[in-house]
């Protein structure tokens, strides 16, 4: 048995009673109010489904109400409908741009009504039933991608640690740790413009190309390239990529970073202080020809370094992009080097974002140890 809960909003008792008398009759749940503080409190509490709404009443009107209702996220989508005397033009227009689904005049006939209440109930319940269907693909397709992420487990001896948080169902950032050989170890961090569904079949290709071209026979650069020829011809238009990729042959001790338009790895020696590795270079999946910044570094064990997409640093918010928060970002290092590869991305995270985390877009951090 599914109950449908109406609340009526007027500061006239006559028409709460006769209006009450009626939709209960009609097998529907009714709580009444008479004023729009009274009115604001219920839906807090009692989440109606639908709410018939009254325009001029004393203190606050129903267009004020109706206001409050849609500035929050959870009484933003109950249905309203304006039942008053006022029959103005002018004021059927401010209801409707308020969020009202429908504006009947007093005196009310009780048949239409009621006819206007199961309506708009039927409304209701096919398109919440549509956004429950779309959040449930658009979970499945975000599992989908979490799955195909590495995790340490997969390769132990790859010595990395790994934080990803994704706002959306579609994220655009993506990490992978690819065994090019028994001691070499590619890793790679990216951001795709966007958070849509395209975005999600990009992250699927870009895993699959990840594999194909970061082999011995190549060097990093040449895999970034052969990867971005390959981009520029299947991205739909305004689609584009920000990348950083770095090879370590745990064997020579040599790492090798190349970036691709993507914030700047983050070098932590076991015995020195924390450094930017600022390396200028295109974005790929827009020209064929491109430049990247490659860097080789020849490394001792213990040395770390840090990937990471520019939601880790960046507040839109504050209209900051990355760049502002570089600064910030190298000053935490120092406390991160007793801590062990694992945990240090955590405590990364939360030493930039707080100890909740809570960004303005993706984030991923890679940690590597050699």
């Amino acid at each position: 048995m599914q109950n449908f809960n109406v609340l009526i909003v007027d500061d006239d008792s006559v028409n709460l009673k006769l209006l009450d008398a009626a939709l209960s009759n009609a097998g529907y749940r009714v709580v009444a109010a008479s004023d729009g503080p009274q009115a604001r409190l219920i839906v807090s509490e009692w989440r109606p489904d639908l709410i018939l709404l009254d325009i001029m009443m004393p203190g606050e009107d129903g267009f004020e109400v109706i206001q409050r209702l849609k500035e929050k996220p959870y009484t933003a989508n109950i249905p309203v409908i304006f039942l008053t005397a006022v029959d103005k033009v002018e004021d059927k227009v401010t209801a409707f741009g308020l969020g009202a689904v429908d504006y009947i005049i007093k005196p009310f006939h009780i048949r239409e009504v009621l006819s206007r209440v199961r309506l708009h109930l039927k409304l209701s319940i096919a398109t919440n039933s549509l956004i429950a269907n779309q959040a449930e693909k658009l979970r499945q397709i975000q599992s989908a991608q979490i799955s195909m992420l590495t995790v340490p487990e997969d390769f132990p001896d790859a010595n990395f640690g790994v934080y990803y948080l994704s706002l959306q169902e579609a994220g655009g950032d993506f990490y992978d740790v690819l065994k090019i050989s028994d001691s070499i170890f590619g890793y790679f961090v990216g951001d795709i413009s966007g958070h849509d569904i395209a975005t999600s079949y990009i992250t699927a290709a870009l895993k699959a190309l990840l594999k194909q071209n970061c082999v011995p026979v190549y060097e990093p650069t040449e895999s970034l390239k052969m990867i971005n020829n390959v981009l520029t011809d299947v991205l739909p238009e305004g689609k584009y990529l920000t990348a950083t990729y770095a090879r370590l042959n745990r064997k020579t001790k040599m790492m090798t970073i190349i970036n691709g338009g993507h914030p700047p790895v983050v070098y932590l020696p076991r015995d020195g202080d924390a450094r930017m590795i600022n390396l200028q270079g295109d974005v790929l999946g827009i020209f064929n020809d491109i430049h990247l910044g490659h860097e080789d570094i020849k490394v001792s064990e213990g040395d770390r370094f840090y990937l990471y997409s520019d939601g880790l640093i960046e507040d839109p918010g504050d209209g900051k992009v990355w760049t502002g928060g570089l600064d910030r970002l190298l000053s935490v290092f120092g406390k991160l080097k007793n801590i062990p590869i694992g945990d240090s991305v955590q405590e990364l995270t939360e030493l930039i974002l707080g100890e909740t985390s809570q960004a303005e877009d993706d984030v991923v951090v890679l940690g590597i140890e050699v």
